[in-house]
């Protein structure tokens, strides 16, 4: 902390804007990795409840209000409701094959469930590839500047250089601090996320099998 305290009381606006700006996607990329970890461990856990739950309800209606107590996230629900809403007449959805209606409304309604659970992976992976460069950026604009006072000063030696220069690979620390989190969590949630898009995609091929059969 004395470090960062020191380097930003002797730094220039560039170097505290780039302090700053790592400290804003440090704080952009845990709120996304606690609010995402908190999402996707709940949905993996109401689509291990809801699908079962939903096979085993007698009528269609009854797998509704299965779903509804079992998917807090309401990963189910939009697919179900999508396959089984009414067609409206002298239309061009209405002119083409049950099949295909049932497909491209269960297809747009994954698309947009599985959009939900992808929010927040584009920050990640953007904070993860950005952040170690803008904290180089940070070093070498410190040790820039640290130079250049150095030299103003006169009498360049080792030991003036030393505490500027160690204080400016601060920055690079910084940027790697903020940017691993950020991959490691994209990584595993892309997983989970993978997980659930296989366990949808079931569901959804299963429901419309059902569906076409009637």
């Amino acid at each position: 902390m004395t470090g960062f305290a020191e380097l930003w009381a002797v730094g220039d606006a560039v170097s505290r804007s780039v302090a700053l700006l790592l400290l804003l996607m440090s704080v952009s990329a845990w709120v996304v990795i606690l609010w995402k970890g908190w999402l996707l461990q709940r949905a993996r856990r109401g689509l291990a409840r809801a699908v079962p739950a939903f096979w085993a309800a007698a009528d269609l209606s009854q797998g509704r209000s299965a779903l509804e107590n079992f998917d807090p996230e309401r990963l189910l629900l939009p697919l179900l409701e999508a396959a089984t809403a009414a067609t409206a007449p002298n239309t061009l959805e209405a002119s083409g094959r049950h099949e295909s209606r049932l497909t491209r409304r269960l297809r747009d309604a994954l698309h947009a469930v599985l959009q939900r659970l992808q929010f927040g992976q584009v920050l990640l992976a953007t904070i993860g590839s950005i952040a170690p460069f803008v904290g180089l950026f940070g070093t070498v604009w410190g040790i820039y500047h640290a130079l250049v006072n150095i030299s103003a000063g006169g009498n360049i030696t080792i030991e003036k250089l030393a505490g500027p220069v160690g204080e400016a690979l601060i920055m690079t620390a910084a940027g790697l601090a903020v940017a691993i989190p950020a991959v490691l969590a994209y990584n595993v949630f892309g997983k989970r996320v993978g997980a659930c898009e296989a366990e949808l995609e079931g569901f959804a091929h299963d429901l419309r099998e059902m569906l076409d059969s009637h």
